[in-house]
């Protein structure tokens, strides 16, 4: 296998970074959406500074993004992010080097807290976040629906030790 990098998301990598979205939609665990949305629409809602790829041979395994929890700026230090990785990639450290750099960049940033809700079922990106230093704070339980039955979220964070 080559070596796997990493580097900033950039347009160029709209196609596969919505294939590889897509795939985890269709897989049913992965969020309430059932469709990606257009590269517009995901650019649009996403901050530019901390978006990233993990690539093999040319090739996008995965990414990972984030997005601001609130406009209000008591919220500024708080994001909510997002990580992918195609199925195929799955099992090879690709979600945590994603994960490594979204905490540095954010850190860099001044960025406090890093959160995510996860479905309960969803037990490979549990883990995944546990060991990055993610903690469960609670279930928001029948949250909503998705594919016609009410769904459980685990509300995880991750809180910088050294901003805030």
């Amino acid at each position: 296998m080559a070596e796997m990098t990493l580097r900033p998301m950039s347009p160029g990598d709209a196609d596969r970074v919505l294939a590889i979205y897509q795939l985890g939609l269709d897989g049913g665990d992965a969020s309430f959406e059932v469709t990606a949305p257009t590269w517009a629409a995901f650019d649009a809602s996403r901050l530019a500074a901390h978006r990233f790829v993990a690539v093999t041979d040319g090739l996008v395994l995965g990414w990972v993004a984030v997005t601001p929890t609130s406009s209000r700026p008591v919220y500024a230090g708080v994001v909510e992010h997002s990580v992918y990785v195609d199925p195929a990639a799955q099992g090879r450290g690709v979600g945590r080097l994603l994960l490594d750099a979204l905490i540095t960049s954010t850190e860099a940033a001044g960025i406090w807290t890093i959160q995510s809700g996860i479905f309960p079922e969803n037990t490979a990106s549990l883990a995944l976040h546990r060991r990055a230093g993610f903690r469960a704070i609670g279930v928001r339980e029948r949250i909503g629906r998705h594919h016609d039955r009410w769904r459980d979220v685990v509300l995880l964070e991750r809180r910088s030790p050294t901003v805030g």
